[in-house]
């Protein structure tokens, strides 16, 4: 994606089913789970880097032994830094004895971090600031060990002043006053504090989860950990956010993407299981578990996002689906290049979009192959080998055309200046392009804003001299916010917005825009702002084509010379390209739950009032 927008985060939860003296003994290190956990984390680097933080859990501990011990970290080397204070400690403890390392016992009784129950987060700070008490997990204390509860998450809440004010907390007075994660934990706590005054023999999580689960609006993935060894991995009813999970003798595992456990555990595809949406993975004190439903069924809305550009790409299936959603663009492509292979050179950026260019390529070789054919066959035998060589011998040309620098920083303020800077961001391979020739056709995983393809790319590609620069998105039009998990929440920065808008002016219609905010405010004042996507109404003026058009004068600047032109995936191909992963609101404006209809009458109403707040 070249525009930067930040996004989901990454849980990893492990539950060692067996002694720490049997890892000892069979793997060779009582710090097996740690070893692990450190794993999944690092594997899931890619889900965030505002912070990261861990909690582990020591099961069977004597009466005021500590049991639950947590550290976080936003340094910018989150992972790396927290592993080094584990390790630290290990040192220290060493130094009085140094081979503790053979003791596996003594060793959960000296380190602070070693327990049975472990979990991990890595941070996309959406919802909340960034500084370290925002990041999680977090930690509710309670004298009594059983309502103890550590919770970390991929999620975002749209109505957690609501959450707050049901448990009669004063959110204005909380240091994480804002945090959508705080509002879970707090319902939790309190359904499980009236879970536990039945004083039953063990807590019945399905019901503490499915009547808090119940209450929140938005989609989530959510780990937990209680006092007493109890613990649970749960997912919204729409499966909007990801979750899979791993069960052997050994361990209970879980990770917010397949590839991590994989990895961790060197197993195979078929033995990761997602987590069905609507559910819960309970694991008891004693290491039995149970997959509970504590949700209705609901139609799943997976995050299509995930499969574009999101996740990492080792997955099997994300990466045969990225290739599709290439190929499938192919005839769009080929169409708009007037099918001049011959003249065209095929790239991508960023990195990232390098599988969807392959599907691309595919596409485009196959139309070549077919004129190979009917070309070949319409000679009959008139042919000899070196003109027969010439014709098998001809491919689709693709070149690494950019290359993304370091990143880069300024110290002079001015505006201009900075715009200078952005435009090197990517440097570009020169001597690729003939000059006044050939054409230029490069793949991006999504086009959000357009802000480095306006100040940067589409500059810088136009430097190699090209008749004409075609940039294909393999994701659809970005058209609305997102409220449950990415980062995209203000209808202004939309660069399908913005040309829509202008559009309407254009054609002086822009009292649609007065109309839509009318109609918000009405909504908003009966109460009934959940009941529809009113935003809706703005782009139903234009077809997709008119305003990739408008989108495509917008990102060039007077300064390129060559013919711009913006392609953008289909809905229909993306469902096509991506059949189990159906939420597609950021495209249509559909949304899985009444409160992204707020958010995005919110977000659309703080446009037209100037505010630059989020919707939610």
């Amino acid at each position: 994606m070249s525009d930067e927008i930040r996004h989901e985060c990454g849980i990893a939860f492990l539950r060692l089913r067996k002694p720490l003296s049997y890892f000892h003994q069979t793997y060779g290190t009582a710090f097996y789970g740690l070893n692990k956990l450190y794993l999944m984390m690092e594997k899931q680097h890619n889900r965030g880097q505002d912070g990261a933080g861990i909690v582990t859990v020591k099961l069977d501990v004597q009466a005021g032994t500590p049991f639950m011990k947590r550290i976080r970290c936003n340094t910018g080397q989150n992972i790396a830094d927290i592993f080094k204070q584990v390790q630290m400690e290990v040192e220290e403890v060493e130094k009085l004895q140094p081979d503790i390392r053979s003791y596996p016992e003594l060793l959960k009784g000296y380190l602070s971090y070693m327990g049975e129950v472990m979990m991990g987060h890595l941070r996309y700070g959406t919802q909340g600031r960034n500084n370290i008490e925002y990041c999680h997990p977090f930690v509710k204390s309670d004298i009594n060990p059983t309502l103890n509860l550590s919770l970390a998450g991929n999620f975002n809440l749209v109505n957690t002043k609501e959450l707050f004010h049901f448990v009669e907390k004063d959110a204005l007075a909380s240091v994480q006053a804002d945090s959508d994660l705080s509002a879970m934990m707090e319902v939790i706590h309190y359904f499980l504090r009236e879970e536990e005054k039945k004083q039953e023999s063990s807590i019945n999580w399905q019901n503490v989860l499915s009547k808090a689960c119940e209450m929140f609006d938005g989609g989530f993935v959510a780990e937990g950990i209680c006092g007493n060894g109890d613990a649970f991995i749960l997912r919204d009813k729409h499966g909007i956010r990801p979750a899979y999970y791993y069960i052997d003798d050994e361990v209970v595992a879980a990770a917010s993407e397949r590839p991590v456990l994989m990895t961790a555990f060197k197993t195979t595809s078929d033995k990761i299981i997602e987590l069905p949406p609507g559910h819960a993975l309970i694991v008891k004190s004693n290491g039995e578990y149970t997959l509970e439903r504590i949700l209705p069924e609901a139609p799943k809305k997976a995050c299509s996002f995930e499969r574009i550009y999101f996740s990492r790409g080792s997955d099997e299936e994300i990466y045969k689906e990225r290739k599709a959603l290439g190929k499938l663009l192919s005839v769009k492509v080929l169409k708009a290049i007037k099918y001049d292979l011959k003249n065209t050179i095929f790239s991508f950026i960023p990195n990232t979009a390098e599988t969807a260019f392959f599907g691309l390529i595919k596409g485009a070789e196959s139309y070549l192959n077919e004129i190979k054919v009917s070309r070949i066959m319409g000679w009959g035998k008139d042919f000899d080998e070196e003109r027969l060589q010439q014709m098998i011998e001809r491919r689709v040309r693709i070149e690494k055309i950019a290359i993304k620098d370091v990143k880069l920083r300024t110290f002079i303020t001015e505006d201009a200046a900075r715009n200078e800077m952005v435009q090197h961001v990517y440097d570009i391979t020169y001597g690729t392009v003939r000059e006044g020739i050939d054409s230029l056709v490069v793949i991006d995983d999504s086009i959000v804003r357009g802000t480095t393809l306006k100040e940067s790319i589409i500059k810088m590609l136009d430097r190699l001299g090209p008749n004409k620069i075609t940039i294909v998105s393999s994701a659809p039009q970005i058209r609305y916010p997102d409220c449950y998990g990415i980062d995209m929440s203000k209808m202004g920065e939309f660069i399908a917005f913005q040309a829509t808008v202008e559009l309407l002016k254009e054609n002086r219609q822009s009292h649609i825009l007065t109309d839509v905010y009318a109609e918000c405010l009405h909504a908003e004042k009966s109460n009934k702002l959940s009941s529809q996507n009113f935003v809706k109404r703005i782009y139903k003026q234009y077809s997709i084509e008119e305003i990739n058009v408008k989108i495509a004068q917008m990102l060039k600047t007077s300064d390129v010379n060559a013919e711009v032109e913006i392609i953008y995936q289909t809905i229909e191909n993306l469902h096509e390209a991506c059949p189990d992963n159906m939420g597609d609101w950021y495209f249509t404006g559909d949304y899985p739950t009444s409160g992204g209809n707020v958010v995005v009458n919110k977000a659309f109403m703080n446009y037209m009032e100037g505010n630059l707040g989020r919707g939610y």
